[in-house]
């Protein structure tokens, strides 16, 4: 059997045939080890079952079992309307934030389907029991199997033939083909090849779970994004109880839809009204607390905004932002003091969005601008006004999507007062008579009615 060496890069998956001290691929350092790759396995192909070329409209891709629904809501709306069959799903997150236990939650629900085979590489049996037991899960057809070598686990699959496996996690397995050590480069590629190989053939949905780097992204190749069908983000902060689960890839449903957790110590429990949850402890009568409506996916989701504006004590003011990009924060610090005449020049700026929530959408651009005075001025925000809209460099409200639905979702929250784009007022109408709608075409004439 020839063997062949070289180097790659542990951070992108570059390769090279010699060791480099600076990946050109990602320009980080001292990334490169030497892994033995063996030749036979090369040219294998995709699938090994006999298959044959098949009209497309003689697809039914709405057969029976299709999908399967978790009984999970929340859940069900991310994967875009349940759990298609023979699918691999990608799931990260920091250590900690309740990637086992949604997994086992999952297991509760899709036990019905048939059998569900868990391999875990970090825990032993026990573990996992230990953690069931607590979170009151004692279905019949889930099987554990606590092994970190593919080929193993892979016989034990092939007898077992479960309707959902989930591999906890992806880094920790590993096969003997590959000359390297597990959660290398060539590990996870080779892992995950394996398992998308027997997720089409034999139609089992198979979840993968994934280590983050610290800068957040899924550790591993680049590659293993786009191998799989759906990536799922669970983000949070350890010390709250409220968890998102964020779609960033889905090839059966939309992206970027969110659904809304509370972790207890029964495990994680639906949010139906996120909007309730997020404005439940909005303070009365303090300056610096502004309303927005983002959309999240096809969700509008009603969140708090503060700023916090101070003395500066030192020679350069600082400016930091939680839950929203601190560059769209300072391009609106700019905004406002060039159009609106303010002077932030010698002052402290201090932006955070409630509840963990990340905001990335321009729409919020009004409201932050609206929570920004609201502290400079010491001016309190009437606690029934919602701000929508986005601002331009030369101090313009711009017009932004969907304004009909944020609109509806404010005033099902109760808010009665929203400002919002001259160009969306015209189209969207007020749904109530006591409900008052604010037209503005510059971030000057919105904010002039904070008084």
């Amino acid at each position: 059997m020839k063997v062949k060496t070289n180097f790659v890069c542990q951070e992108c998956g570059y390769t090279s045939q010699k060791w480099l001290g600076k990946c050109p691929g990602c320009e980080n350092w001292n990334t490169f080890l030497e892994e033995t790759i063996s030749e036979s396995i090369k040219g294998e192909p995709l699938f090994t079952s006999s298959s044959s070329p098949v009209s497309i409209d003689a697809i039914n891709p709405d057969a029976e079992g299709a999908r399967l629904m978790t009984g999970i809501g929340e859940l069900d709306l991310v994967l875009g309307g349940g759990l298609v069959t023979g699918s691999l799903v990608l799931v990260g997150g920091e250590p900690g934030i309740g990637k086992s236990t949604l997994l086992l939650q999952i297991c509760a629900s899709l036990s019905s389907y048939g059998n569900i085979l868990y391999i875990s590489g970090e825990e032993s049996e026990r573990q996992l029991k230990l953690r069931a037991d607590r979170l009151s899960i004692h279905p019949d057809s889930l099987y554990i199997l606590s092994e970190t070598n593919l080929d193993a686990a892979l016989t034990h699959i092939k007898t077992l033939t479960p309707k959902v496996l989930i591999v906890d996690s992806v880094q920790t397995m590993f096969t003997p083909s590959i000359q390297s050590a597990s959660g290398s480069v060539s590990q996870v590629r080779e892992v995950t090849l394996r398992l998308m190989r027997f997720a089409k053939e034999t139609g089992t949905a198979v979840f993968l779970v994934g280590h983050v780097t610290k800068d957040g992204n899924i550790a591993g190749p680049r590659v293993l994004e786009h191998m799989v069908d759906c990536v799922l983000y669970f983000e949070g902060d350890r010390h709250q109880s409220y968890r998102i689960l964020r779609a960033v890839k889905n090839r059966f449903g939309s992206t970027n839809e969110i659904g809304v957790f509370d972790m207890s110590d029964r495990g994680l429990t639906e949010v139906e009204n996120p909007s309730a949850m997020l404005l439940s402890e909005r303070p009365e009568d303090a300056p610096g607390s502004a309303v927005l409506c983002s959309l999240e996916g096809s969700r509008p989701l009603l969140a708090e905004v503060q700023a916090l504006v101070s003395p500066s004590g030192f020679g350069i003011p600082r400016r930091m932002a939680s839950g929203i990009d601190q560059g769209r924060m300072n391009l609106i610090i700019a905004v406002l003091e060039k159009r609106v005449g303010m002077n932030l020049q010698n002052q402290d700026v201090y932006v955070n969005v409630i509840g963990g929530l990340r905001i990335d959408e321009t729409a919020a651009d009004l409201s932050l601008a609206a929570a920004i005075v609201s502290s400079a001025k010491g001016i309190t925000i009437p606690k029934d006004m919602v701000f929508l809209g986005e601002i331009g460099l030369t101090g313009e409200l711009r017009s932004i999507n969907f304004a009909e639905k944020r609109v509806a979702e404010s005033v099902r929250m109760g808010f009665r007062t929203i400002v919002l784009p001259k160009e969306n007022a015209k189209a969207v109408r007020s749904p109530e008579k006591d409900v008052r709608l604010i037209a503005a075409s510059s971030v000057r004439e919105a904010l002039s009615h904070l008084k």
